[in-house]
């Protein structure tokens, strides 16, 4: 008899998924998918479109949203931060955002989040130490931005 082993093999997105994402038990599967990723030493000024998944762990100086009407999850790092305003599915704060917020799905504001402006929202979760220095307002049933 021979016995044989092998390692499993992962992807570049199962590696990327591993280290820049924190998994959330029983959670929408949009908040494991990241596709693109914004370094802390990286500051972008102009428009960002994606589609997918972007974490932002450094400074973008204008909107961000999601291309075309494919769902997108937006993740803010906790030293990312975002000057402008965001238009996405799905938003993942725990760094800092200074602009208006339109999120067709869930926005979860985590521990030491912070968005200045105001919140449109599918669903909102916020924990505790997270701040929301605007208003919130829910968007009604199948709303588009």
């Amino acid at each position: 008899m021979q016995w044989t082993t092998s390692t499993p093999r992962f992807s570049a997105q199962d590696k990327l998924t591993s280290l820049f994402s924190r998994v959330r038990s029983g959670g929408d599967p949009m908040h494991d998918r990241v596709e693109a990723f914004l370094g802390p030493n990286v500051k972008v000024r102009g428009d960002v479109s994606f589609s997918g998944g972007l974490r932002v762990d450094g400074h973008v100086t204008g909107d961000v949203s999601v291309a075309g009407v494919e769902a997108g999850t937006l993740t803010i790092g906790d030293g990312g931060y975002v000057e402008g305003n965001v238009r996405v599915s799905h938003l993942v704060v725990y760094g800092r955002i200074n602009g208006t917020v339109h999120a067709t799905g869930m926005v979860d504001v985590r521990t030491n989040g912070l968005v200045q402006g105001d919140v449109h929202y599918g669903s909102l979760e916020m924990a505790a130490g997270a701040v929301i220095r605007g208003r919130l307002i829910r968007h009604k049933a199948n709303a588009a931005f």
